[in-house]
């Protein structure tokens, strides 16, 4: 914190004393930003920089409005009108409470970067002042772009991008969850307005008719669960796996992995709507299994209920939890064959053959080199995969996209208890118009995801241990 003060003392003590040791030209920066850059011969920048003076100023004269408006997201609502003497409908001047949101967050950011440029701007300017004074040569225009300011240049298009795509979509979503926009607050028909912290309060809150809480901490707790389940198990397979077809003593080698390598090449989407129909109350497996008796087997012992004449394996909890998670095992063991197998050939040789010699059972060699090698390789990738997890929107929605809840509360919160959390959240804005809670819980998502992957990365792969690893 100290450092980020001192940093910020000294940012902006330089440009007071850029405006105070500042010739004419410096100070008539000020207020034409080109003024300096005109002065020392750089009429390139100088002009560069006064055009986007005048964009800003531009700019602001559309956006200001709505700035000015961020306070209420607007106050006048649509109407429409029948003109007697036309006999036309006719719509007031009215406010776009989606409108004045995103052009306000675009006019906050507008003037948060032409602050930071204004300061630039005049710090530039007295730079090429001292020079001037000290005798040093200028250096040209494009020279400094391509030479000494290259990494400004190349970058400066991928930022532009990432603050358009990313940064503003992010920020238009957090305050989204302070507002009330939902189904019933939908512009431009009806206004949205801020409510604090009302939607982060209704998510951990329980009541007879409210009951995001109770759905929440449930989706939340299988979310978490799933994550884990899935990114082991396609781990550990996909490794095991490796390790079977690439043992000396497997025959047809080429053939197990094309096999297997078969189910990269067809869509996963594809693949999980296949097997979905499959596993369907009335799909084919349920078919099989009726006619050989494991669905009268399973209502025997009390796995399947009585009144039922299929097995339940995509439409009630318990079984869904467990299918979902086998199923995703035989998507996602191919690419973590792959993956592992690059890695496997690459282990260093004269450990396996030392350990081979201290007389280490192929156990305790897999359990002692290979797994801490694949973890030291893998780790960043193993991070990844589980935060992907959690994340992972189609495995769950395509299987489960015929599952119909049972419980009051779930359905009262518009959830499923096989939901994910983005499943979640898909649902509340894609068929109930809930963006409000969509957005509290994508916040959630955000954090829980960020918190996982700092927590993960910082433990896994904390320490320099490739020298464990050297040959």
């Amino acid at each position: 914190m100290r450092r980020a003060l001192d940093a910020l003392k000294e940012y902006f003590g330089d440009f007071a004393h850029a405006v105070a040791k500042g010739d004419v030209w410096t100070k008539l920066s000020l207020l034409i930003m080109g003024s300096g850059f005109f002065a020392r011969g750089q009429i390139l920048k100088g002009a560069l920089v006064t055009l986007l003076e005048a964009g800003f100023v531009t700019a602001m004269g559309f956006s200001g409005k709505y700035v000015s408006k961020l306070g209420t997201l607007g106050t006048v609502q649509r109407e429409e009108k029948l003109d007697l003497t036309t006999l036309m409908k006719t719509v007031n001047d009215y406010d776009n409470s989606l409108l004045i949101l995103l052009c306000g967050i675009i006019g906050i950011l507008l003037v948060f970067a032409f602050i930071l440029l204004y300061i630039g701007n005049v710090k530039a300017a007295y730079r090429l002042q001292k020079r001037k004074e000290e005798g040093k040569p200028i250096s040209g225009e494009v020279n400094e772009l391509i030479n000494d300011k290259f990494h400004v240049t190349l970058l400066s298009l991928p930022s532009l991008g990432i603050i358009l795509v990313n940064i503003i979509p992010i920020l238009f979503m957090v305050c989204i969850a302070f507002t009330n926009y939902d189904i019933d607050h939908q512009p431009p028909t009806y206004l949205f307005t801020w409510v604090g912290f009302e939607n982060f309060k209704a998510l951990f809150t329980s009541s007879t008719t409210v009951t995001f809480g109770y759905v929440f901490i449930r989706i939340l707790l299988w979310t978490l669960v799933w994550a884990v389940l899935a990114t082991f198990t396609t781990y550990f397979g996909g490794i095991l796996l490796a390790k079977f077809i690439n043992d000396r003593r497997t025959k047809c080698k080429k053939l197990w992995r094309t096999l297997f390598v078969v189910t990269i090449a067809i869509p996963q989407f594809v693949t999980l709507l296949l097997v979905g129909k499959m596993f369907s109350d009335y799909g084919i497996v349920n078919s099989f299994c009726s006619k050989i008796g494991l669905t009268a087997f399973l209502q025997n012992i009390g796995l399947v209920s009585e009144g039922l004449s299929y097995i339940p394996f995509l439409s009630k909890p318990g079984w869904a939890y467990v299918m979902v998670v086998l199923i995703n095992i035989w998507v996602g063991v191919p690419y973590q064959m792959l993956s592992a197998t690059g890695i496997l050939m690459n282990i260093p040789q004269d450990q396996l053959e030392s350990a081979k010699l201290d007389g280490a059972s192929e156990r305790q060699i897999f359990w002692k080199i290979t797994m801490p090698y694949m973890f030291f390789v893998t780790g960043p990738s193993l991070i990844t995969a589980l935060i992907a997890n959690i994340n992972n929107f189609n495995v769950i929605y395509l299987l489960t996209s015929d599952y119909v809840t049972s419980s009051m509360k779930f359905a009262n919160s518009n959830a499923k208890e096989v939901d994910l959390l983005i499943t979640w959240l898909f649902t509340l804005t894609n068929d109930y118009s809930n963006y409000k809670m969509a957005s509290v819980i994508g916040i959630c998502v955000f954090i829980i995801c960020a918190a996982l992957t700092l927590v993960s990365f910082s433990r896994m792969i904390a320490g320099n241990r490739e020298e464990e690893f050297q040959s």
